[in-house]
């Protein structure tokens, strides 16, 4: 069947990559991780920092559930603002967790970094 919205597919599409970007980006267990990587005390700080800027932040999630019920009642030029003024914020918040991470990171033992590599690989699902 041939759609006559391709642009609102589009935005809807591009919405369900967002959505699906942000559930993989909650990431790995983290107390088995932390269990896993046998932390020191002087590592703890690091681990507190990277574990904090791992939690769901409610702003972030109240934006979301904010911009997917203004969808419907939207123009498509309006929808495809707001999808990409949502994929920024997203993009900021990943950027956020990923400067996190890469300092946590340099925080471990070279075979604490082989324990978080293949805790927080990508799994099959």
């Amino acid at each position: 069947m041939k759609s006559n919205h391709p642009l609102a597919l589009s935005v809807f599409a591009a919405l369900a990559v967002a959505a699906a970007a942000h559930a993989q980006s909650r990431g790995p267990d983290l107390h088995r991780l932390h269990d896993a990587l046998n932390l020191s005390a002087s590592q703890e700080e690091a681990w507190n920092a990277f574990q904090s800027a791992s939690e769901p932040d409610p702003q972030d999630e109240a934006r979301d559930r904010s911009a997917a019920s203004m969808m419907p009642n939207l123009h498509a030029p309006q929808r495809v603002d707001l999808s990409i003024a949502a994929m920024k914020a997203d993009l900021d918040s990943l950027e956020r967790r990923g400067a996190a991470l890469k300092t946590f990171y340099q925080a471990l033992s070279p075979d604490q970094q082989t324990v978080f590599d293949k805790e927080t690989a990508p799994r099959e699902q």
